[in-house]
């Protein structure tokens, strides 16, 4: 941890810590309480919650608060993907809920209407269901991501636990690990010399979009030169163009932060490389008027999609779609290239073919991950 006795800005609002009775003295809440001594919020009061709450009351405006939590569901799940477009196929490591970052499009605002940022504080019971779903069988592989509910590294500083989870995996030859970040932490890197074994990710859009859109994160300068130091270290990395945005000049936009990638990293350093165009829950679309009134998309032309989503039109979006992979391609990439849940006609229109040509999104992205 950093000398510094600064917090993050994403995490210079944490007004209150919660932890369950169960989990008071688990490790990850005892790390959490010494690495909190260690900044300017170390007075932080703690709230021990007992095993029959239900539910946690906060409401401090935009104060956060950090809740250690026993989780007993599923910590290895299926991407939430549907099956009217391509999914990639992708396997989730659940280790808590709701994000510290405000960025104006995130569906995490449907799902967590709250303050509270939930973290899964028995550990134990994470490796022991990781250890025996990825070890029944060391020929089975996993691609596998805690980016999906919260972002893998803004709480890493305190928590620590993406370093256990690259500590742990080590050990399991048939298991890639997807870090997916908008902010830099990599301080995981000192739990593993498997470069092959971990990809660090970041999400990337165009500079207007990150500076109007995306609130307490880190820059997207900041986010490639991580990229590259991992690239430097050994690492293939992986970016993330979701979700692209339409707006005034984004023709512009994109290609600026297209060319910019390549100034800190080359094709051959990228695993891979998604694009997804905005599309949004309908309950989501007033939640963002309300939280971002400065957000204009949302009032694009847009349909349902087979979802239920409210999707771009495929005009747009083919517009879109085919300036950015022409861009890429001019830059050297390729196979690395990949759409985040889109039909099958809109991969053919812009690369030419489908999934089915290459045996299946799934496979292809399996073997970028391991480096085939």
């Amino acid at each position: 941890m950093s000398d510094s006795r600064q917090l993050p800005v994403h995490l210079r609002k944490i007004a209150r810590v919660f932890v369950d009775e169960t989990m008071q003295d688990s490790p990850l809440a005892r790390r959490v309480r010494e690495r909190l001594a260690g900044t300017t919020q170390a007075d932080v009061p703690w709230t021990v919650v007992p095993p029959d709450q239900d539910r946690i009351k906060f409401d401090q405006g935009a104060d956060q608060a950090l809740y250690l939590k026993e989780y007993k569901g599923k910590f290895l799940r299926f991407c939430p993907g549907t099956r009217a477009y391509h999914c990639c196929g992708y396997r989730i490591i659940h280790i808590g809920e709701n994000c510290p970052m405000a960025c104006s499009y995130c569906i995490l605002q449907a799902y967590f209407q709250d303050r509270i940022l939930k973290i899964w504080a028995n550990q134990d019971a994470l490796f022991r269901e990781l250890a025996a779903g990825f070890g029944a069988d060391r020929s089975t592989r996993f691609r596998v991501g805690t980016g999906e509910f919260t972002d893998s590294l803004a709480l890493e500083h305190l928590t620590g636990y993406s370093h256990d989870l690259v500590a742990f995996l080590a050990d399991y030859d048939n298991v890639v690990l997807e870090l997916k970040s908008k902010v830099v932490d990599l301080s995981w890197m000192d739990a593993t010399g498997r470069t092959d074994r971990v990809l660090p990710a970041w999400s990337l859009n165009a500079p207007v979009i990150n500076e109007r859109q995306e609130f307490d994160v880190s820059t997207l300068d900041e986010r490639l030169a991580a990229a590259r130091a991992c690239a430097e270290a050994g690492f293939r990395v992986c970016l993330h163009f979701d979700p692209i945005i339409h707006f005034p000049g984004w023709r512009e936009g994109y290609a600026e932060i297209i060319d910019r990638i390549f100034d800190f990293v080359t094709p051959e350093q990228i695993a891979y490389m998604s694009l997804g165009s905005f599309r949004c829950m309908p309950q989501l679309t007033p939640i963002i008027a309300n939280n971002f009134p400065d957000a204009t998309y949302i009032y694009n032309e847009f349909v349902p999609g087979l979802d239920g989503k409210a999707r771009l039109l495929r005009p747009l979006r083919l517009e879109q779609f085919n300036f950015m992979v022409d861009r890429l391609r001019s830059h050297g990439m390729n196979r690395q290239l990949y759409f985040c849940m889109e039909s099958t006609e809109v991969w053919k229109e812009v690369f030419g073919y489908a999934p089915a040509d290459f045996g299946g999104l799934g496979k292809r992205l399996m073997e970028q991950a391991f480096g085939e």
